[in-house]
């Protein structure tokens, strides 16, 4: 019975029993097309059969015995056991190695060998056995769940030591039984302590009385059965780790519906010192909303996902472009615009909460760039005075390289500005710089076309329509910024520091177009001189000087003769 009993232990959960054996008769193959004889055994007389040993009379002949190791060679090979099935229906001797060619006389026989046993049929089990291996109704699943069994604990006979049977049902349909203990998860958890009954199942049969709890409706199944799993783990936070952040996200879930307190700390520890991911901390917001955990337990976790900095994120963002400008290092400069601007793009992850850009503290650093471009030409046009010839021998850096990082620094921020919609008070603070303007001609062009680099970005943000200002303002940035527009142009496209040229010539055309009429034509004026001398060292501005000539000359004519 004990071995009866250790077989019910093997086989319950585990689905189906073993289908009832089958037997058949040993008497001898009915002629069908699919037993055909061998010429050779259809010679061979009845008592010559391997049934019969062998030997006996017959008029048949008798091949000389083969030498016992090659025989027993044959039977212990792996063909043998393949064939055997056969009913000796194929020559032994036709199975050759690889390589060996040796003719066979058809009209030769000899004994075959006799039918391995891993041919014969299987033999029923006992009756006994058989009911074993059936489950009861308790045990039968529907026919599209899987119950599978999990056996948490077993005492060192190898005997199972549960007495409590629980039993789980998923929104899904899916069901799954665990024999447990009833001490540990009652003691464990309050929820089942509250549930536990007196009276249950009997297991084995025995008369040893079990309890049983059904709970319906599970979320999921896998994550409750992780949750009792950890019930019984030494070491729950060491073993979280073996499962991931997001299952143990969601055990943490199911500790605090079934009030198992140990768990819900050993998940919040190991949740804590873990790295998460965008959508496991995702998960984990929305479970902190869901359910609310003791705060004693859960503050180092609310500390990872709540800031409680007083700065705000648009004082920051300032600070980082204040970072970002002063930085001497250019490829490290690259890296962190490129940072900068992926948190200010308005199609980034990171916008979900941001408020927007500090208008006022951009453009108090912009002034603070004007103010040193200024300087910066001041001291490099001055360059016949004494005073301004020690200052730049005292400069760790030469002059052409700090002007060049400075109209680096108002380039980017004109870029971050128009992206924000921000930039027409950047418009009118360029086209007012007079200073710049009036020194622009008188400083060398290695130097200058730096100032036309920034003048191109805003020929092209109007040309683009990403930048609307008022007519008197474009007005005013043309007459200033134009002409050393075409003094630079060349050196705008030896050294265009990533600035596109045929982009400037298309939209710097287009912003010249938004002008008045009369002004276009003092514009255009000055351009056709600079081009017919200069040729590609200034930019092409044929079509839309061809648009200007249609607007003022033969529409105006024709709506004359009207």
């Amino acid at each position: 019975m004990a071995d009866a009993s250790q077989r019910r232990g093997r086989w319950r959960g585990g689905g189906a029993a073993r289908p009832r054996g089958w037997c058949c008769s040993f008497a001898g193959v009915p002629p069908s097309p699919d037993h055909r004889l061998l010429p050779s055994a259809a010679s061979v007389p009845a008592a010559a059969s391997p049934a019969a040993g062998g030997g006996g009379g017959g008029g048949g002949r008798k091949l000389p015995p083969k030498s016992p190791s090659s025989l027993s060679s044959f039977q212990g090979s792996p063909a043998s056991s393949r064939l055997a099935g056969l009913g000796g229906l194929i020559d032994p001797r036709r199975i050759l190695s690889p390589g060996r060619v040796s003719p066979i006389d058809p009209d030769e026989s000899f004994p075959l060998p006799p039918p391995s046993p891993l041919s014969l049929p299987m033999l029923p089990p006992a009756e006994e056995e058989v009911e074993d291996l059936v489950p009861t109704m308790e045990q039968a699943a529907p026919a599209s769940a899987v119950v599978p069994l999990l056996s948490v604990r077993e005492d060192d006979g190898g005997n199972e030591a549960m007495d409590l049977r629980l039993s789980l049902r998923g929104k899904d349909g899916r069901c799954l039984t665990m024999e447990l203990e009833s001490g540990v998860l009652c003691a464990s958890s309050a929820f089942f302590a509250d549930m536990a009954p007196g009276v249950g199942f009997t297991s084995d049969g025995g008369g040893a009385s079990g309890k049983r709890i059904e709970v319906d409706g599970v979320e999921n199944v896998e994550a409750f059965r992780t949750a009792v799993e950890l019930m019984y783990q030494p070491e729950p936070v060491r073993w979280l780790a073996t499962v991931g952040v997001s299952r143990a996200i969601d055990v943490l879930e199911v500790s605090s519906s079934i009030m198992f307190d140990n768990g819900i700390k050993a998940c919040l520890t190991y949740i804590e010192a873990a790295p998460w991911n965008e959508s496991e901390e995702e998960k984990l917001k929305n479970l902190f909303v869901r359910c609310t955990f003791d705060e004693a337990i859960s503050l180092d976790v609310l500390a990872r996902l709540r800031p409680n900095s007083r700065i705000s994120s648009e004082d920051l963002i300032v600070h980082l472009i204040q970072s970002v400008t002063s930085s001497t290092n250019s490829g490290a400069r690259k890296d962190m615009q490129s940072l900068v601007n992926g948190l200010l793009s308005k199609s980034s992850l990171y916008q979900k909460d941001f408020a927007g850009l500090n208008k006022e503290s951009i453009y108090q650093i912009c002034r603070s760039y004007f103010g040193k471009l200024v300087d910066l030409f001041e001291e490099a046009t001055e360059s016949a005075n004494h005073t301004a010839q020690l200052s730049l021998a005292t400069q760790s850096k030469p002059v052409i390289e700090r002007i060049s990082l400075q109209t680096e620094n108002l380039y980017w921020l004109f870029e971050i500005l128009v992206n924000n919609d921000m930039a027409e008070d950047f418009v009118e603070l360029w086209a007012m710089q007079d200073r710049l303007i009036v020194m622009h001609p008188q400083a060398s062009p290695m130097i200058r076309y730096e100032l036309s680099r920034i003048s191109a970005s805003v020929f092209i943000a109007l040309g683009k329509g990403r930048v609307q200002c008022r007519g008197d303002l474009r007005s005013l940035l043309f007459y200033g910024w134009f002409g050393p527009m075409l003094l630079d142009f060349g050196w705008l496209q030896r050294c265009s520091k990533g600035l596109d040229v045929r982009s400037l010539e298309e939209n710097i055309g287009q912003a010249l177009l938004t002008l008045p009429l009369k002004q276009q034509q003092f514009m255009f004026e000055e351009w056709f001189q600079c081009f017919a001398s200069r040729g590609a060292d200034c930019p092409n501005l044929t079509r839309s000087f061809q648009v200007w000539w249609r607007r003022s000359f033969v529409r105006s004519s024709v709506e004359t003769r009207r």
